[in-house]
């Protein structure tokens, strides 16, 4: 039986894209032919996952004014949110939930962006 095997993409309309496509460049550190393109692979023994999640009212999207934000895996937030800082990006928060640690960012189109790292719960 065919089945979804992960997140293909998030697609948007930007200001200006070829900015935009720099920015996720050099700001986050991905690129591709055709624009930011993330290659999943397994992180320290853990099995990469995308989520599709559902939000009655926008609150969480906050302070974006768009319908949907999107989610970064990273494998060192703490590492990660200093090369950020030092880009003079702004962190609009991090937080370590015990199953994983959340920082936001907004990208140059006011499209908020969440960065989580996984933590795997021991053996």
């Amino acid at each position: 039986m065919a089945k979804i095997t992960g997140l293909g993409g998030v697609f948007y309309v930007a200001k200006d894209p070829k900015a935009t496509r720099q920015w996720y460049s050099e700001i986050l550190g991905i690129d591709g032919e055709y624009g930011p393109q993330l290659n999943w692979s397994e992180e320290k023994g853990e099995k990469p996952y995308s989520l599709i999640s559902h939000f009655s009212d926008g609150e969480y999207l906050k302070p974006s004014n768009s319908g949907f934000m999107i989610n970064l895996r990273v494998d060192d937030l703490d590492e990660f949110v200093a090369q950020l800082k030092a880009k003079n990006v702004e962190i609009l928060g991090h937080v370590d939930e015990g199953y994983g640690k959340f920082a936001w960012i907004m990208d140059p189109n006011d499209v908020k962006i969440e960065l989580w790292q996984q933590i795997m719960a021991p053996d």
